[in-house]
């Protein structure tokens, strides 16, 4: 389904958090055995859906290699969705001091965020990249979500669009329309930087190549 709506990489994000153990050696033999299944397309990696908690960060100063996303700087940090706490802006300040790039991850579906979106922004102005949903653009979340990944997109703080795909019924892997509709609000360069060039970018490592300017300040 990835493939046939014009995904070509796919980066495997397991939990880790209070209910979901994260075993980096298990789940890189288990993404082995899927990429021995699924062939050459689309190319697979591993990294991880890292819930922003004392004990999480704690772990990932400590082992930073455990988390990211295939050996390189990004980490995909999710917030909590019923509290997000102030000392949350320490540990990513911690994060970046060690060379280590929180990717947030859909914060236009955080209730807790949904309130308070100058946080997002000022997680911005500390060097977090910002990954938004894309069916959230196309009103697969719900109103606020929508209004939320609306108003990101139009400070300049989106920088990466997801799938965030479970399954392939409720969840299912897509970005193509959610491409479109940026393409239509933003222009077809905003819409490639958000599906190509960035994701292409953090799965390779390397420097981001669209870091849009914030609109105005929190």
């Amino acid at each position: 389904m990835a493939v046939a709506d014009g995904t070509e990489h796919v980066v495997a994000t397991p939990h880790a958090n209070r209910r979901f153990h994260y075993d980096r050696e298990y789940l890189e033999r288990t993404l082995e055995q899927l990429r021995q299944r699924v062939g050459k397309r689309p190319r697979l990696s591993l990294g991880c859906d890292f819930r922003l908690s004392a004990e999480n960060l704690k772990d990932a100063m400590a082992f930073p290699e455990r988390y990211v996303i295939e050996g390189g700087r990004y980490l995909l940090a999710e917030p909590n969705h019923t509290d997000v706490p102030a000392h949350i802006d320490d540990g990513l300040r911690e994060l970046l001091a060690v060379g280590i790039i929180p990717v947030i991850t859909h914060p236009e579906r955080n209730t807790v965020l949904q309130g308070t979106p100058q946080r997002i922004l000022e997680w911005v102005k500390l060097g977090c990249v910002i990954q938004v949903t894309a069916s959230a653009l196309t009103g697969g979340w719900g109103e606020t979500a929508w209004h939320t990944a609306q108003w990101l997109l139009k400070q300049g703080a989106v920088h990466v669009l997801a799938s965030d795909a479970h399954d392939t019924v409720r969840r299912p892997p897509g970005l193509s329309l959610a491409r479109e509709v940026v393409a239509e609000s933003q222009g077809e360069k905003i819409a490639q930087a958000l599906v190509e060039d960035n994701p292409r970018a953090i799965v390779s490592g390397k420097v981001l190549p669209y870091l849009p300017k914030l609109e105005r300040s929190a």
